[in-house]
């Protein structure tokens, strides 16, 4: 863990004690597409995102739990499942995900693009129509952009009906990495 998420984490929670059972693991994870902000809670993978530190902290502490902290026992499985992954060795996570941080309708939509297999893409019309909501591009749109476990729950295999990318939380160049892996070890 960086100093200063260690100092985020000992001066932003007035709970956070080493000797503690911890409601939330949280730390980071250096990888291909740049830093990801971790949290582990006892459900699972609550948070892998391309936020600031500080902004995913608050948003588990507000919605999650108060006990916050490092804690390498839950996040290294997903650290290596990262590695496994950025590296092609591995297609589908075991790590479970918890989709406390995401809104009700974010959930429907983030449920059906897990759904979605490894080295293919899907459309958010087709994600729409399979939540029985064809006509609402754009809060699907927005339920993929605000997707609080990014990589994990690949919302970067939903790309725009013309075949162009769309947005995507960590930024095209990432989406466009991600995609490429999946792409390159699905032909192996």
């Amino acid at each position: 863990m960086s100093g200063d998420l260690e100092a985020l984490l000992r001066v932003t929670s007035d709970t956070y004690r080493d000797d503690r059972p911890l409601d939330v693991a949280f730390g980071t994870y250096d990888g291909a597409v740049g830093r990801l902000v971790l949290a582990v809670t006892a459900r699972g993978i609550a948070s892998c995102s391309f936020e600031d530190e500080q902004i995913v902290y608050e948003r588990v502490a507000k919605q999650v739990g108060s006990l916050i902290g490092p804690e390498a026992r839950r996040l290294d499985p997903v650290r290596r499942e990262l590695d496994a992954y950025f590296s092609g060795r591995l297609r589908a996570f075991a790590t479970p995900v918890d989709l406390a941080l995401a809104t009700s309708f974010a959930r429907t939509v983030l449920q059906k693009t897990m759904a979605v297999p490894y080295g293919t893409t899907t459309t958010m019309e087709r994600i729409g129509e399979l939540i029985g909501r064809p006509r609402a591009l754009r809060a699907v749109g927005n339920a993929l952009n605000s997707n609080p476990v990014c990589v994990i729950v690949p919302c970067h295999r939903v790309v725009r009906e013309d075949g162009e990318l769309g947005d995507y939380a960590g930024g095209v160049a990432a989406k466009r990495h991600l995609l490429n892996v999946e792409r390159r070890e699905s032909r192996a």
